[in-house]
């Protein structure tokens, strides 16, 4: 098929952040990856609440479908994303990921 719908059937893959990253909560993870092929990748994830520090090497698109989130840069900037909320992080950003009410999100990343 050459077209998909972006949703969360099935039960998707739960992880955590890894034990040396996680700053407060018990954040717990679902992502349903529906496409990876030649550094691409798109999909939906969730988040419960908690904070964990957070590195990029990649790009990647994100649209908030619910929730509230606080992304912290390591410059002392913070911005708040909710619901509708559409931003880029790229390569080179770090900080903490901050989620204050369970946030899913679309995504597009590019290696």
């Amino acid at each position: 098929m050459l077209i998909y719908r972006l949703d969360t059937t099935g039960a998707g893959e739960t992880d955590r952040p890894a034990p040396e990253k996680l700053v407060s909560g018990d954040p717990v993870f679902t992502t349903w990856n529906l496409e990876e092929r030649d550094g691409l990748y798109c999909g939906i994830w969730r988040s419960t609440p908690g904070r964990w520090r957070i590195s990029y090497d990649e790009w990647e698109y994100c649209r908030i479908l619910s929730g509230v989130s606080h992304i912290h840069g390591q410059d002392g900037s913070c911005m708040t994303v909710k619901t509708g909320d559409s931003f880029v992080l790229r390569p080179g950003f770090a900080g903490e990921w901050d989620v204050e009410e369970t946030t899913v999100k679309e995504y597009v990343i590019r290696v």
